[in-house]
């Protein structure tokens, strides 16, 4: 069994769309992270190197975000994904990609794409 570690409402201006003026003028992103980690090492040694840092995370996730525009916000939740999963003390992470500002022609709060990412292979 694994908990779980949530940083949600995570800003960040980003440049990401299928159209021109998406990339050129850019809009608000708003991430949520759910991580699954043992957080046993950390409460017993109450050391901040036994656990992640989400402070560091969440500039990585901004930075992410923030950098190299792509059209879809499937490639940009994956891109997340991949770095929570660069720490080998994730087992899983859920990324939640809110992009409140979408073109689209219609009356509606958000547009929000969710996945699932677990870590494949023997952790390090």
């Amino acid at each position: 069994m694994t908990d779980e570690l949530a940083v949600l409402g995570i800003e960040c201006y980003g440049h990401h769309g299928v159209f021109d003026f998406e990339k050129r003028v850019g809009q608000v992103f708003v991430i949520d992270l759910v991580l699954g980690i043992d957080t046993t090492p950390a409460a017993a040694s109450d050391d901040l190197r036994d656990t992640v840092d989400y402070g560091s995370l969440v500039a990585q996730v901004k930075a992410a975000v923030e950098n190299d525009p792509v059209d879809l916000i499937e490639t940009l939740g994956q891109r997340i994904a991949d770095v929570c999963l660069l720490d080998s003390r994730v087992e899983w992470a859920r990324v939640t990609v809110h992009k409140p500002d979408a073109p689209i022609e219609a009356t509606f709060s958000d547009v929000v794409l969710t996945i699932t990412r677990k870590r494949e292979g023997p952790r390090d």
